[in-house]
C-alpha cells in the first residue's frame, strides 16, 4: 500500500472514525464542506485532515450555527492544513458571542417560563413568554415567532 493511499480514507472509514453517516457525508460534500478524490472505479477516499473539518462542523453545529454559516466560517481557514491560533481565534470569538447571546436568550426563557406556568393567562395579548410587549400585535394577524432571538 502506498503511503498516498495510507493517506486517504474511504467513506466507511471516515463515517466510522467520525460517527457520521455516510449519506450526511455525501450531503456536506455536496453543500461544499468537505472534498474528495474519485479513483478510477468512481469510489470517494478523503484526506485525513477531512475528520478535523468534520470536527469542526459538529462543533458549529452545538453552537448553533447552520451548515451554510459552517461553510462561511471555513472559508476562512485553511483546506489543507488545521488552522494556526491566529487563523482561529477570529471563530472562536464570533462563536463565543453566539453562545453568549444563546445563554442570554435562554435565561430569558427560563426566567419568564416560571411566571408563565404560574399564571395561566393564555393571553397571548398579555403573555410575556409568547407576546413580550405586545410586539407581536404590532406585527399583524397570524402566527408569530415565541421570541425573535431564539428563532434563527
Amino acid at each position: 500500500m502506498t503511503s498516498a493511499i495510507r493517506d486517504r480514507l474511504t467513506i466507511g472509514e471516515l463515517a466510522a472514525r467520525s460517527g457520521i453517516a455516510h449519506s450526511a457525508l455525501r450531503y456536506y460534500e455536496e453543500l461544499g464542506l468537505i472534498h474528495s478524490e474519485r479513483t478510477a472505479g468512481g469510489r470517494r477516499h478523503y484526506a485525513r485532515q477531512t475528520l478535523r473539518r468534520l470536527a469542526f462542523i459538529k462543533a458549529a453545529q452545538t453552537v448553533g450555527l447552520s451548515l451554510d454559516e459552517a461553510r462561511e466560517a471555513m472559508a476562512d481557514l485553511p483546506a489543507e492544513r488545521s488552522p494556526t491560533l491566529a487563523e482561529w481565534k477570529p471563530v472562536a470569538t464570533s462563536w463565543q458571542q453566539r453562545i453568549d447571546e444563546q445563554i442570554a436568550d435562554l435565561q430569558r426563557l427560563r426566567d419568564h417560563l416560571t411566571g408563565c406556568v404560574g399564571c395561566g393567562c393564555l393571553s397571548l395579548g398579555r403573555c410575556a413568554l409568547y407576546n413580550p410587549k405586545d410586539i407581536q400585535g404590532a406585527e399583524g394577524p397570524g402566527a408569530r415567532k415565541l421570541l425573535p432571538k431564539l428563532d434563527r
